[in-house]
């Protein structure tokens, strides 16, 4: 069974494993990756990187799991979030979301970082229907 302690951020983008930010931002520092989905919808936006807003679609990703707590003042960094701005002045929110193994068992409560509806359509979002986005791919 999975540890229950220290730092557990769901990823579905660039932070995943074998993508651009897991080896500037995770690589060496996680104690544990579990591949999971969560629900939501995923978007690709014209930036090159997704993000994942609410909703009920399935979402695949994984769970990196951390020792340190500074890492989430890494990626709030990242993810352009401040727990003390307003929602309107950052990318993404940082929430706690429920996740699945991808055999849709559920898994654990984690950290995960969403994107408001109106900033996908700022960012010319695309939906991916399946859930599932990589930096080698193009945009539908």
């Amino acid at each position: 069974m999975a540890n229950e302690d220290g730092i557990h951020v769901f990823v579905y983008g660039s932070l995943k494993p074998g993508e651009f930010n897991y080896l500037r931002y995770c690589a060496g520092r996680t104690v544990e990756e579990h591949p999971a989905i969560a629900l939501g919808e995923l978007y690709s936006l014209s930036l090159g990187y997704p993000a994942m807003t609410e909703g009920d679609r399935t979402v695949w990703g994984a769970i990196l799991s951390f020792d340190d707590p500074k890492i989430l003042d890494d990626l709030d960094s990242l993810e352009s979030y401040h727990p003390s701005r307003s929602p309107d002045q950052n990318e993404y929110q940082r929430r706690r979301i429920q996740t699945y193994t991808p055999d849709r068992q559920p898994f654990r409560e984690v950290w995960a970082y969403l994107m408001r509806p109106e900033r996908v359509r700022h960012f010319d979002g695309v939906l991916l229907a399946e859930g599932n986005w990589t930096a080698l791919q193009t945009r539908p």
